[in-house]
């Protein structure tokens, strides 16, 4: 029996993969930057079905984010299992560094962060060897001094596990696969048929990303370059392959001795990425004694055969459609997301009432806590959809719906007691589209369709009449190639007053969303 996987198999926001295998289970791993909890963890049994069973960095004081921007936070996180015990290394690039955490179970609870004094740079990763022995893998700049930007090793040290210290001898064993290589990054570390092999990304994380190995008998090297590096890549594709920047990759053998890669890759739209580096799945071989991807393709493949038997059987390929219903609900899911460190009092969940939101001053140009609640954009082309009251928006309250590149780039309605106004954020500065009277309702139905590039702004009454309909907004601007950063859309609901109002804890009530993929 086997299953076939579709690419990407973690659609959206979902970069950096990381990747382990237990028994018959395997989980995976991802970056989340700013947002809050952090480091998703899913868990398949077939590499094609996923299901998120948690957060590994769900609790407030074990994730500080203070003033983080959108793309700063959490780093590149791997997650390894050895003798009963789930670790995961990452780097906080906002709050102390290279860290790890570690758990019984990987749905948590996780510890607290163990930061390692000494390891500097960011991407780590840890190897236990045959004996036991636990070794920390990881990128800093070059030791002799930086000759250009990007100018990096990758280095290995022991780690004493107990203590949660480096130990021993710090190595610099490996700077790239080729010639003044920029950001030699997200270094894997294995041991295969006597050899140890560093599988690791070259050239940035944007077009001309790429991954490479190297090998060597010994740990601590030298290690020897493969010829025929990089081993995968779509930097020679051309500007219009459908799926690019393809790199950052972890390897998993399945029991039944087969291999495979995780990887992050993108598929813009005319050249412009807004759902962020997506995580996609190749087959590896060996051959001479190297890995070989996707051998006859040399490149990323649509679908991906697994000998594997299906699991969570028919989810893949359904049109996705998530509902929720604030008033039957009495927790968010493990999907939603939050900006930096909100407070505890951010959200309530009322039964047959709604999700009330704090309408606090923190906007969400500020790298601060604003009061938003979202998930990831995971289509070119989707609805999102909230119901919202708008009897409690008074004395300066709004509140509404969010699609967010960044605190800089993002596209928001929001409505108060009298008007709703559509605006367009771009490197900072507002600037209004439109607004419609809304007073004579007490709530409305406010929906962003995307399509692709484009977006558009539905207002509805409980009625379901239309009082709004926008003409089409360009959303370039919340793209990868103009935004910047390392972050995909989010889509989601907010709440803003103009005053300071935490004292008296004002809300705004929101009764349902809705996020539907199209067609």
């Amino acid at each position: 029996m086997s299953v076939v996987a579709i690419n990407p198999i973690m659609p959206g926001f979902y970069p950096d993969p990381s990747i382990c295998m237990v028994g018959e289970d395997f989980y995976l791993v991802h970056s989340t930057f700013a947002y809050f909890p952090g480091l998703p963890v899913f868990h398949s049994k077939d590499l094609a079905h996923w299901d998120q069973i948690g957060n590994a960095m769900d609790r407030i004081d074990q994730l500080p984010l203070k003033k983080a921007g959108h793309s700063q936070g959490l780093f590149a996180p791997t997650i390894r299992y050895h003798n009963g015990t789930f670790y995961i290394i990452c780097t906080n690039v906002s709050y102390g560094g290279n860290f790890v955490i570690t758990a019984e179970k990987p749905e948590g609870p996780w510890s607290d962060p163990y930061y390692l004094e000494g390891a500097d740079g960011i991407d780590p990763s840890l190897f236990f060897d045959e004996d036991g022995t636990c070794y920390y893998i990881g990128t800093h700049e070059n030791p002799e001094g930086c000759r250009y930007n990007g100018d990096y090793y990758i280095w290995i040290q022991e780690l004493d596990l107990e203590n949660m210290k480096l130990v021993g001898e710090k190595c610099n064993v490996w700077n790239g696969a080729m010639r003044q290589i920029v950001w030699p990054e997200g270094p894997h570390l294995y041991k295969k048929d006597g050899y140890y092999y560093i599988v690791h990304a070259e050239g940035g994380t944007g077009p001309e990303h790429a991954v490479t190995v190297c090998r060597s008998k010994n740990i601590m090297g030298p290690y020897q370059n493969n010829f025929c590096n990089p081993i995968l890549t779509h930097r020679h594709l051309g500007q219009d392959y459908p799926i690019k920047y393809v790199g950052h990759a972890d390897l998993v053998q399945t029991k039944c001795g087969e291999w495979y890669m995780v990887m992050l890759a993108v598929r813009p739209r005319s050249g412009y990425t807004t759902m962020g580096r997506e995580t996609f799945l190749a087959k590896v071989t060996w051959e001479n004694g190297w890995p070989v991807v996707n051998p006859g393709y040399g490149r990323l493949t649509d679908t991906v055969e697994i000998d594997l038997p299906e699991w969570n059987i028919g989810e893949a390929g359904k049109k996705v459609e998530k509902v929720y219903d604030f008033t039957s609900m009495d927790q968010l899911g493990h999907e939603f997301l939050m900006l930096r460190n909100p407070s505890e009092k951010m959200y309530l969940l009322e039964k047959n009432e709604g999700l009330k939101l704090l309408c606090n001053s923190v906007t969400l140009k500020e790298k601060g806590s604003p009061s938003y609640i979202c998930v990831r954009q995971q289509h070119h082309d989707f609805k999102a959809s909230t119901t919202l009251d708008t009897a409690p928006l008074i004395e300066g309250k709004r509140a509404g719906i969010v699609y967010m590149q960044s605190n800089e780039y993002h596209l928001r309605v929001e409505a108060s007691k009298e008007i709703a106004t559509m605006m367009m954020c771009t490197n900072g500065e507002d600037q209004i589209l439109g607004s419609v009277d809304i007073s004579d309702n007490s709530s409305i139905k406010v929906s962003l369709i995307i399509n692709g590039l484009y977006a558009k702004v539905e207002i509805e009454n409980s009625k379901k009449e239309k009082l709004y309909t926008s003409k089409p907004i360009d959303i370039r601007a919340l793209s990868t190639e103009v935004a910047g950063g390392f972050v995909g859309c989010t889509v989601g609901m907010y709440a803003v007053s103009e005053s300071n109002t935490n004292a008296t804890e004002e809300r705004a009530c929101f009764t349902e969303f809705t996020y539907i993929e199209r067609e």
